[in-house]
C-alpha cells in the first residue's frame, strides 16, 4: 500500500515561563490510504499535538508533514477534524451544520440540489437522517456527535482526524458510535487517524495502534499490528484468543511504561529530599 501520510522527524518545543518544554521528540510514522490507525498512551504524551501537527494547527518545531506528497503548513479541507466536543453552531439544524462545510468547500463546484444530495447522504451515512432539521439542544449526545461526524465526511476528506471523538459518551452509546464507524469506514474506505484512551476501542477499530512514550520528550514507543479480519463484531471478538493477547501487549505497554515513570519520579523526589536533609545537616 502507498503511503498517503508521512510524519517525519518531528520535534515540538513550547515555550513556557520555565523555559522550553519538549513535548514530543524524533516522532516518525508513515500511514497509507485507507488505513486505520489509533494513537494511545497516557495523559501528556503528546497525543493530541501530534493530530494538531497533522491538522495544521501546530507548526512543528523541526522535521514536517507530508501528505499526498505536499507538505502542510496551514489548516486545509483535506484534513477533517472531528474532536471530543461536538462543535455544532447551537442555533443551526444538524442540516445547516453540515452544510456550512460543504459550501465552504463545493460551494464552486457543486449545485444546489447536489449540494443537498450530498448532505443528505452524509447524514444518511450516520443515521442521522431521519433528525436532520433539529438543532443541537434537540438531540442527544451521541446525536451531536454523530452530526459532527457528518459534518467532517461531507467535505470528502483526504483523512479523518479523530480526536477522542466518543470519550464525552456513556458505554452504550460509545459502542454504537465504534461500530457506526466500521460501517463508515468499510463503506468509504477512509484514512483515519484517532485519538483514544480506551484500549478496547483501539483494538477493536484499528489496522495498528500506535503506542506513545510517556512525556516531556514523548515519541513513537511501539506500533501493534492489528490482523484481525473485518468486518468485526464485538461479541464474536470478546472469545477471540488473537483479540485477547493484542489486548494484553497494548496494556502491558502502557502498565510498563507508566510504572517506569512512576519509579524515575520516585528516585528523583527521592535524590532531592536526602540532598535537602544533607544540606539541613551542614
Amino acid at each position: 500500500m502507498s503511503t498517503l501520510l508521512d510524519i517525519s522527524h518531528i520535534d515540538m518545543v513550547f515555550e513556557t515561563p520555565k523555559g522550553p518544554f519538549t513535548a514530543l521528540q524524533g516522532v516518525d510514522l508513515k500511514i497509507a490510504e485507507g488505513e486505520f490507525v489509533s494513537l494511545i498512551g497516557h495523559s501528556g504524551c503528546g497525543k493530541s499535538t501530534v493530530l494538531n501537527i497533522v491538522a495544521g494547527l501546530l507548526q512543528a518545531t523541526s522535521g514536517g508533514v507530508i501528505l499526498n506528497g505536499k507538505e502542510v503548513s496551514e489548516p486545509g479541507p483535506e484534513r477533517a477534524v472531528v474532536f471530543q466536543n461536538h462543535s455544532l453552531l447551537p442555533w443551526l439544524t444538524a442540516y445547516q451544520n453540515v452544510e456550512l462545510a460543504v459550501k465552504q468547500v463545493f460551494g464552486r463546484t457543486k449545485s444546489k440540489s447536489e449540494i443537498k444530495e450530498w448532505i443528505e447522504y452524509n447524514l444518511q451515512l450516520v443515521h442521522m437522517d431521519h433528525a436532520m432539521h433539529k438543532r443541537p439542544d434537540e438531540i442527544s449526545g451521541g446525536m451531536k456527535q454523530r452530526v459532527g461526524i457528518a459534518r467532517a465526511l461531507a467535505m470528502q476528506p483526504e483523512i479523518l482526524l479523530m480526536d477522542e471523538p466518543f470519550g464525552a459518551l456513556d458505554a452504550l452509546t460509545r459502542a454504537h458510535m465504534q461500530d457506526s464507524l466500521m460501517e463508515i469506514q468499510q463503506e468509504l474506505n477512509n484514512t483515519v487517524i484517532m485519538i483514544t484512551h480506551d484500549v478496547d476501542e483501539a483494538v477493536l477499530l484499528s489496522d495498528r495502534i500506535v503506542m506513545m512514550s510517556n512525556g516531556p520528550a514523548a515519541t513513537v514507543g511501539e506500533i501493534l499490528e492489528i490482523n484481525l479480519e473485518r468486518p468485526r463484531g464485538r461479541l464474536e471478538l470478546a472469545q477471540d484468543p488473537e483479540y485477547t493477547r493484542l489486548r494484553s501487549e497494548v496494556l502491558k505497554f502502557l502498565y510498563e511504561k507508566q510504572r517506569k515513570v512512576e519509579s524515575l519520579i520516585k528516585n528523583k523526589d527521592s535524590t532531592v529530599s536526602k540532598r535537602s536533609q544533607q544540606n539541613v545537616a551542614a
